[in-house]
């Protein structure tokens, strides 16, 4: 049961929505950090790598093991969607692909644990707030998806050759074209605002679009809390106690199976536009 040290639904929803923070300059609130979501961030990285550098290993030629058989899977289901829609000639993108699938999966898997639990945990070490979901974190989000941009600048430089002229001459004749030098220059005004307008649309719905969709998620789950937030343990052995106790357990169950569809289709989102960026960056359009 949710527990309800004074205060009421409101401050009980507040607090779940908070992180801790640090303050790197005092008084600058720029340069705070999201202590829990840097913390949670890392952490699932290292389970990610830990775990499959231990598969890899274990790895036999021979029949593998369940565990083996279900990483495999993974890795060819990820594999032949990187080339389905890649195009380009990189060693890097389905690694990559993997990689950004695996840790935004656990980074939102992170929401099926007791809402209360990890909280709780905190505060015998001193920790008043916790968010336990990075991808609930809009620096978290944004910081990945920006991430990715940075790749696909980077391709966009070196494919399109010469180095970075390619590109910027994309920017100017790409989607308008004219033959005509005098029309194309005019044309050249829409294209670079069409195409600034994209290039800054792409890492902020990719972030925003992981962001608000585990953020509903996690606000569900602490609604779902709020249910017992006025019973205590002696609360548990009486009808009414009980009675919302097994509502409440009911509700948050029926969530979690449906809310594990969420975040992996978040995470098979998230993997599937930064591919689709990372081919457009290795698109070149014959006429330039």
């Amino acid at each position: 049961m949710a527990s309800g040290e004074g205060g009421g639904a409101g401050e009980y929803i507040s607090h779940h929505l908070k992180n801790h923070t640090t303050e790197l300059v005092e008084g600058n609130a720029f340069w705070t950090i999201n202590t829990d979501s840097v913390f949670y961030t890392i952490l699932t990285a290292v389970i990610f790598l830990w775990f499959f550098r231990r598969v890899a290993k274990k790895a036999t030629a021979g029949v593998p093991n369940k565990t083996q058989n279900f990483i495999e899977m993974i890795i060819g289901f990820i594999d032949q969607q990187v080339k389905d829609i890649f195009h380009g000639n990189s060693k890097v993108v389905a690694p990559l692909a993997l990689s950004i699938f695996i840790w935004v999966f656990l980074m939102n898997f992170m929401d099926l644990l007791p809402v209360d639990l990890l909280p709780w945990l905190g505060t015998f070490v001193g920790i008043d707030y916790m968010k336990v979901v990075p991808s609930t974190d809009l620096n978290i989000t944004f910081g990945m998806s920006f991430g990715v941009m940075l790749i696909v600048f980077y391709y966009s430089f070196t494919v399109k050759k010469p180095f970075a002229l390619g590109y910027l001459k994309e920017f100017a004749t790409h989607p308008f074209e004219s033959p005509n030098f005098f029309v194309q220059s005019l044309l050249a005004i829409a294209n670079i605002f069409l195409n600034i307008v994209e290039t800054i649309a792409k890492p902020v719905s990719l972030g925003l679009r992981l962001f608000g969709n585990m953020y509903a998620g996690e606000l569900i789950f602490i609604l779902i809390g709020v249910l017992t937030l006025n019973y205590g343990w002696s609360d548990a052995f009486s009808f009414g106690g009980a009675s919302m106790g097994i509502v409440q357990f009911l509700l948050a169950l029926a969530w979690a199976l449906f809310h594990i569809l969420i975040i992996t289709l978040q995470a098979y989102i998230f993997m599937m536009l930064s591919v689709v960026y990372l081919n457009m960056s290795h698109e070149t359009h014959d006429s330039h």
